[in-house]
């Protein structure tokens, strides 16, 4: 089996194709042929160290395949069925990887492979963000930074499926153009203004604000964030894809109207059998109605992650990046 480890931390260059160790299905889980593994920020966290865990490791939390063997004790799957799973996987960056049964989901029949691996991650994020972080609701209005990210296409459909208005920043007319045709209602070019916030307000009524900023690029955005929301609005800081938010102080929380702030994470909002059910049956059913697309971006091999991970920091990428085992 071959698969990508990190012998030591550091840069994309860390990331070695190498044959790994056959493994074996224990009691409670799933040996899953991996179709396509999920690249991710957070892949890139603990490729650095910044998330530490000992070396070596094979990176990858994200996947979808088919099941190959059942461990002792696991009812419910069968080998040849189609499963994903996210967050409490390790070592999707492979051609095979193991996963507790109790965390893998099954696939219906007409949702591709790749199309279930590139939407766990960022479909269940979106999703608890719009339904349990702030609940849109009909006349809201949100911010989504990165809009033609993996992440801000999908929060925009999710905020319009719930009746809420998007604004959304993206850097070039390509990126405007995707995140536009996913139902984005406005379009800041953050490349081609000054003030950041101040374009925001001016698109909202009587430049109050918004009434949530859904941000997952961190450092160089923060600031802009806490001025774009009306009083008593909500930063959902959700990922720090340009870097950690320095330490600030709160009273500015205060002076601004009151706001809250919010660090949330995937695996406090899956943790539960039956809230991970109810999320991904709402995820899956709208990706399998049509009513939810998955646009993926980037395909590489899985020798080639190095690349992926090089394309997705420098933010070159639009939509999901997969990464592709040989089979």
């Amino acid at each position: 089996m071959n698969a990508i480890v990190v012998s030591k931390t550091g840069g994309p260059e860390v990331l070695e194709y190498a044959e790994g160790p056959r493994l074996h299905a224990g009691p409670g889980q799933l040996l899953v042929k991996v179709a396509a593994a999920g690249v991710n920020f957070i892949d890139t966290y603990f490729r650095k160290g910044a998330y530490p865990r000992p070396v070596p490791f094979t990176p990858g939390a994200e996947f979808a395949g088919t099941v190959e063997a059942v461990g002792e004790g696991v009812t419910g799957f069968n080998v040849g069925d189609h499963v994903a799973s996210v967050d409490s996987v390790s070592g999707a960056y492979a051609q095979h990887t193991l996963v507790e049964a109790a965390r893998a989901v099954r696939i219906p029949d007409e949702i591709p492979l790749e199309t279930a691996a590139a939407a766990m991650l960022q479909g269940l994020t979106a999703h608890y963000l719009t339904t349990s972080t702030w609940p849109i609701k009909a006349g809201d209005t949100a911010l989504v930074h990165a809009a033609a990210g993996g992440m801000g296409l999908l929060l925009t459909q999710m905020i319009k499926a719930r009746g809420g208005r998007v604004i959304g920043t993206v850097s070039t007319k390509q990126k405007e153009e995707l995140a536009r045709s996913v139902g984005a209602d406005e379009i800041i070019r953050y490349t081609e203004v000054d003030d950041l916030a101040g374009a925001v307000r001016d698109l909202t009524e009587n430049r109050r604000g918004v009434d949530v900023v859904y941000d997952g690029v961190g450092k160089t955005t923060f600031d802009a964030s806490l001025g774009s929301l009306r009083p008593r609005g909500l930063l959902a800081l959700y990922g720090a894809a340009s870097g950690p938010v320095p330490p600030f102080d709160l009273q500015r929380l205060n002076s601004a109207g009151s706001l809250f702030i919010t660090r949330p994470t995937l695996q406090h909002h899956v943790a539960e059998p039956q809230e991970l059910a109810w999320r991904t049956g709402e995820l899956l059913g709208a990706i399998a109605d049509g009513s939810l697309s998955i646009t993926i971006g980037s395909r590489y091999p899985l020798a080639e992650a190095g690349a992926a991970h090089t394309a997705l920091e420098s933010r070159a990428t639009t939509g999901k990046v997969l990464l592709i085992p040989e089979q």
